[in-house]
């Protein structure tokens, strides 16, 4: 714990004395316990270890038990009230975090009231009665939501991309899917001429295969969160002829006109139909929840809560570490979006991805190869947790490093008895077969060195084994930079470790 000395470093640091003067009238004062220096401010909050002021020299936050707090707002010593603000994104925060608010409260064995249309969620202390926190979600724009987060008008931000200058955790995660009309003709959309469609460069169904009808582009407004982020997908803006305010108004006028189009969260598709993307080779691209996590469909997009450059209060910083629990994580899935857990899936449900790899088999996969793979996937399950690395590095990616702490946790606490795990490495197909297996080999074996890393304390008989199969098991199409990023990856496959091999 921070002690008042250090507390007194900060102000030395900051050229302040004892007895500050000068400042407009304050609500609180705060005193050191010998007297020896007291500064005054404004109050902005106390989660029983810390006060946060507003001083005229900025925010500080102290520790409580080396200061005597004097003037109006001083709160009581005990128990105090956690407010827990969140604002942004308002279809998703409309959808989970009421959810998990009681959720959190179950789980703490707190009495739950739900917010209403004027009042927060309320936490009470079932034994004593008193109120512990108020938890609340207000939709805003992004800027908006961020500026106050840092003018301590919200504790947390719900957005669809990152903020460099905030400390963000993933959520969840959806699916950006496109919609049509339940009698739509089209089958399924290839993801470039979506993105044609989506930039404005497609204005009759015929130029991408479909009927010669006019094509009408549905979309939010360019400045919503949404069209940000899907802007930042395709590198364009998104050009709508038709705008809507919501998601829920823009499903539903899709669903009523045969020739309309969008693109809006798997989570919202409402009664329009989702409509079937490859890549532009042919290749399906499936927003299954495993696709998902394992980051193989091109448009999942996360969804971050950001925190300010401060300390929150306990009860919210106990909120984010709920969070990452599995009845956190049931609630997230039980609202449509994807959860974070690691997801695991028979090889045999994944048939058509092994049907698309033998129709794209370069000229150097030999047969053999391909049998070789499936032999392997005979039994086994695949896992959410993939390995890819930044372009043009050696270094894993963000996703991968969230991936590779999962993997330790669930090896640490043999949540993989009676099965041996696999580092299955792959690459693109864009060089000759065999540098390709060894680059892919090479990728398997630096995620196992990180993993050792990571989890030092693990014996070698409980690290997976490696295999490498170069280009044989392609994701997504070469033509493509997003498509040979895809290709390059390592797997985790789940084999019965059979006569307690492991």
């Amino acid at each position: 714990m921070v002690t008042f000395l250090r507390c007194a470093a900060l102000f030395a640091a900051l050229g302040l004395a004892s007895g500050v003067s000068g400042a407009s009238a304050q609500d609180v004062t705060l005193t050191a316990r010998d007297g020896a220096l007291s500064i005054e401010g404004t109050l902005q909050g106390y989660d029983g270890e810390f006060y946060r002021v507003l001083s005229p020299y900025g925010p500080l936050t102290l520790d409580a038990e080396g200061v005597i707090c004097e003037g109006p707002a001083c709160p009581s010593l005990t128990a105090p009230k956690a407010t827990i603000r969140i604002l942004g994104a308002a279809e998703p925060g409309a959808a989970l975090m009421p959810a998990l608010f009681a959720a959190f409260a179950e789980s703490r064995g707190l009495t739950f009231a739900p917010a209403t249309a004027s009042t927060p969620a309320i936490l009470t202390d079932p034994t004593t009665g008193q109120v512990l926190a108020e938890m609340s979600f207000a939709p805003a724009p992004f800027d908006a939501a961020r500026a106050a987060l840092l003018g301590g008008r919200a504790e947390l931000v719900l957005a669809r991309a990152p903020a460099p200058d905030l400390t963000g955790v993933v959520l969840a995660s959806d699916a950006l899917v496109p919609i049509v009309a339940p009698d739509n003709p089209m089958p399924r959309i290839a993801s470039t001429a979506l993105a044609r469609v989506l930039a404005g460069e497609v204005t009759n169904w015929s130029e991408i295969g479909g009927p010669d009808m006019p094509l009408v582009l549905h979309a939010l407004a360019p400045d919503s969160d949404l069209g940000k982020a899907l802007a930042a997908r395709i590198g364009k803006d998104v050009v709508g002829q038709v705008t809507h305010s919501d998601l829920a108004g823009l499903a539903l006028a899709v669903s009523r006109d045969p020739w309309a189009i969008a693109v809006t969260g798997r989570a919202q598709s409402g009664p329009a139909r989702v409509l079937d993307l490859t890549d532009s080779c042919g290749f399906p691209l499936s927003p299954s929840p495993l696709a998902v996590k394992a980051a193989d469909y091109p448009l999942t997009l996360p969804l971050f809560l950001d925190r300010p450059p401060r300390r929150l209060p306990l009860m919210a910083r106990e909120f984010l570490d709920f969070l990452t629990l599995p009845r956190a994580q049931a609630v997230i899935a039980a609202a449509g979006y994807v959860d974070r857990a690691a997801e695991f899936q028979p090889m045999t449900a994944d048939g058509l991805r092994l049907l698309s790899a033998i129709r794209g088999a370069g000229a150097d996969v030999a047969l053999a190869d391909l049998q070789a793979v499936a032999a392997i996937m005979d039994g086994a399950e695949r896992s959410s947790l993939t390995f890819r690395f930044q372009d043009g590095d050696s270094t894993l990616d963000a996703a991968a490093q969230d991936n590779l702490t999962a993997l330790a946790r669930l090896l640490e606490t043999d949540a993989f008895k009676g099965k041996t795990p696999i580092l299955v490495g792959f690459s693109d197909g864009s060089g000759a077969a065999r540098t390709n297996l060894q680059l892919s080999t090479a990728r398997a074996r630096l995620v196992l060195a990180a993993l050792k890393t990571a989890a030092p304390g693990l014996p070698e008989a409980a690290l997976p084994q490696v295999m490498a199969f170069g280009e044989a098991l392609p994701m997504a199409c070469d033509e493509t930079v997003a498509g040979r990023h895809l290709n390059r990856r390592v797997e985790l496959w789940l084999r019965p470790a059979f006569g307690g091999g492991g």
